[in-house]
């Protein structure tokens, strides 16, 4: 536990610590107030294991994507390319 004021002049040190896993309670005249902990962080993925999750999905026709697409409010352009590849263009890529 940890009052308000110390975790007020040592919230740098506070901090640090909770990144290293710790968990502190925070007391306001001896009240129980706040939980400090780490938030969990989500691990990066390496090259092979996007490749082998890539390898996995389901294959998808361009004929598919062309009447699934106006649904999903993409008629003109592919919001999943930062190239912006219009629809017409998509069997050159699949």
């Amino acid at each position: 536990m940890i009052t308000q004021r110390e975790f007020r002049n040592n919230s740098a040190a506070v901090m640090d610590a909770v990144e290293a896993d710790e968990i502190y309670h925070v007391t306001r005249n001896g009240v129980e107030v706040a939980e400090l902990r780490p938030i969990p962080r989500r691990r990066r993925l390496t090259t092979e294991e996007l490749v082998q999750r890539h390898r996995g999905l389901p294959k998808v026709e361009a004929v598919q994507m062309r009447t699934v697409m106006p649904l999903l409010g993409m008629e003109r352009w592919s919001r999943w390319s930062s190239w912006r590849i219009k629809i017409r263009d998509l069997d050159e890529w699949i």
